[in-house]
């Protein structure tokens, strides 16, 4: 999911993506928080509509549409790098670091199994936002969709350092056409069994060396994007937008085809921002989403078994629901949205990072489970809006404040960089 990307007033240009950005973080959190207290409504709903999918979607196609213009805007891919590093890695240290303080208490045990693994797999796995594409059990369930916006920043530098930013339909195209592959060839039964491409890195040569060799690269590339000389900014950017496409494709805990058609889904996104600001054709942009969500339901009509006894209808549900949603409110981009729908997108990514927690300290600890509770969901609510405002405020805004400030420090490279991809 994608940060807030600062306060937006309800006029702001930008309003109908903070209140996508809500409406999303909100569905993810009631759909967890029906497991606590409407766990009948939850299995009742399960074999028909899957609202935190629906809204995790929701948030790729936001993610796809604006984070490729936030680099692009910067010219820079080591403003771009600061800038996301301030926006998420501050309140996800915190909410990490919650989530297993009962456990180095000796209160609870971690989710998944994750005590299972050294510490240093489990911090380093989860330093790069990578662990749900390296094998290793996100700290909090909600982690995994972060591995794949980290992906997905890979690839966008990548095709950013090499001139090729603009391609973004191609990129939704070829994704999707990788994932339908997957999906034919495992339904011949040639990508089954030990050929799996869930965990098959991590199967063949170890979690541990997997998230070594991860982190090693990472820290050559990184740098090495956000270098003022051509050579190592293109092999940085290379390397680290490989590193994640073939961690999506052969080592994601979930399918080779849902993996790629997320990032399809991504590049979806920016293809409507490139149509609007006239870089592609809106024809171009219609007949890319039109492949990508023809795509995703073929995909999801052979292989969409982890959703259920009808996930077939759940998955391409899900996936209509969410593209619905984004066309509609790109459709009203120029209308006036509520304050409170803009200040629910405004605090979206504490909701998402503290909801779980606040689950988990009601269900372990309140015994708040088991049975049919709108009262408490209602004051579950209440405390969620509450804890994520003062977490939008004492810890995301003040380092996205120091976060801009060290990115337009770097203004003059930024200058040097755009000279470069220039020339």
């Amino acid at each position: 999911m994608l940060p807030a990307l600062g306060v937006s007033s309800a006029s702001s240009r930008l309003g109908w993506l903070d209140a996508l950005r809500g409406a999303a973080a909100l569905a993810v959190a009631l759909h967890h928080a029906s497991y606590v207290y409407l766990p009948e409504l939850r299995v009742r709903l399960a074999d028909w509509f899957d609202p935190g999918l629906f809204g995790v979607l929701v948030f790729f196609l936001v993610s796809g549409y604006i984070v490729p213009a936030s680099l692009e805007r910067r010219g820079s891919v080591r403003g771009f790098w600061v800038g996301r590093f301030f926006r998420i890695y501050p309140l996800l240290a915190v909410t990490c670091l919650l989530a297993v303080l009962p456990f180095l208490l000796g209160v609870l045990g971690l989710r998944a199994g994750l005590e299972q693994f050294s510490p240093a797999t489990a911090i380093l796995a989860h330093m790069t936002m990578l662990q749900d594409v390296l094998n290793v059990p996100n700290a909090m369930n909600v982690l995994w969709t972060l591995s794949y916006e980290m992906a997905f920043y890979l690839m966008v530098v990548a095709l950013f350092v090499v001139g090729g930013h603009r391609r973004s339909a191609p990129a939704a195209l070829v994704l999707t056409v990788v994932a339908l592959a997957a999906v034919a060839l495992t339904a011949c039964g040639l990508l089954t069994g030990a050929y799996a491409p869930a965990a098959l890195l991590s199967r063949t040569a170890g979690t541990g060396p997997v998230v070594a060799v991860t982190v090693a690269a990472l820290a050559v590339a990184i740098p090495a994007a956000s270098s003022r000389r051509p050579a190592p900014r293109v092999a940085g950017g290379l390397l680290g937008g490989l590193l994640a496409l073939a961690l999506v494709a052969v080592n994601g805990r979930v399918g080779a085809w849902e993996g790629l058609l997320m990032l399809a889904a991504m590049f979806m996104g920016t293809a409507v921002h490139r149509a609007e600001h006239g870089q592609i054709t809106r024809r171009a942009a219609g007949a890319t989403g039109a492949a990508v969500l023809t795509g995703a339901l073929a995909a999801g009509t052979w292989n969409a078994a982890p959703y259920g006894r009808n996930a077939q209808l759940v998955w391409c549900g899900a996936v209509l629901a969410a593209a619905a949603t984004f066309a509609a409110g790109w459709r009203l981009r120029h209308r006036r949205f509520p304050a409170w729908a803009t200040g629910l997108g405004t605090i979206s990514f504490s909701v998402y990072l503290l909801h779980p927690l606040l689950l988990m300290a009601a269900a372990q600890f309140l015994g708040a489970s088991g049975r049919e509770d709108k009262v408490g969901l209602a004051f579950f609510l209440l405390v969620l809006i509450a804890a994520s405002w003062a977490s939008q405020r004492w810890i995301e805004a003040p380092a996205q404040r120091l976060g801009r400030r060290l990115a337009r420090s770097g203004a003059p490279d930024a200058r040097r960089e755009q000279h470069a991809l220039a020339s």
